[in-house]
């Protein structure tokens, strides 16, 4: 996931360590769908999920696997029993939102220069909700 992760978002934001990854899989609350092409990262916690990570591999994009991912991340959330699902993306991820916006997660929040950037300004982060009937 490490590996995915950093080609996934190079340039954009650090990427997480393989330590990283590690330590949050140790929670029972944490969860992860998809392959070796694209996976989401997140966690349920009583009625409420969090994605906290989707990133597919940069020579496997715009095949639908990140929207794969996101719809079973929403069944696996689902079946943890939770009822609404949150998430955070970079105001600048014009694909990443595209996805969302087309999932139905609707802005809730923003944090104002929450991203750093190596060589551009730091970017804003939105929050984004959907509920999960």
């Amino acid at each position: 996931m490490a590996c995915i992760h950093a080609r996934a978002f190079a340039g954009q934001a650090r990427a997480w360590s393989a330590a990283e990854f590690s330590a949050l899989l140790d929670s029972p609350l944490s969860f992860v769908t998809g392959d070796a092409r694209s996976f989401a990262f997140g966690r349920a916690v009583a009625d409420e999920a969090e994605l906290l990570t989707l990133a597919t591999d940069p020579s496997h994009r715009r095949r639908g696997h990140a929207r794969a991912c996101l719809a079973a991340f929403e069944t696996e959330a689902r079946a943890r029993g939770a009822e609404t699902a949150f998430l955070e993306v970079a105001a600048d991820n014009a694909p990443a939102l595209a996805l969302y916006r087309a999932a139905g997660y609707l802005q809730i929040a923003r944090r104002v220069a929450y991203y750093a950037r190596e060589t551009a300004p730091a970017a804003d982060a939105l929050i984004l909700q959907k509920p999960l009937p």
